[in-house]
């Protein structure tokens, strides 16, 4: 999973977002562009509910990536 933050989001709700996820035991990668802060979640993120992470501020989008079969 992939999650999108917003350019205008401030260090309190990126730190809010990484503590939500810490707090369930999912692994985090922060990747800090130019222009944006993207988190890949590493985990069993069937469990996680998109909207819940989606309404958190700050955050521009979630995108859960799904394995091919």
């Amino acid at each position: 999973m992939l999650i999108i933050m917003k350019r205008s989001a401030d260090e309190t709700a990126l730190d809010d977002v990484k503590e939500f996820l810490i707090t369930r035991e999912f692994d985090i990668h922060q990747s800090t562009g130019a222009n944006r802060i993207i988190i890949g979640v590493i985990g069993d993120t069937e469990t996680l509910d998109t909207g819940v992470i989606d309404a958190m501020p700050g955050v521009l989008q979630v995108v859960r990536i799904t394995k091919e079969e």
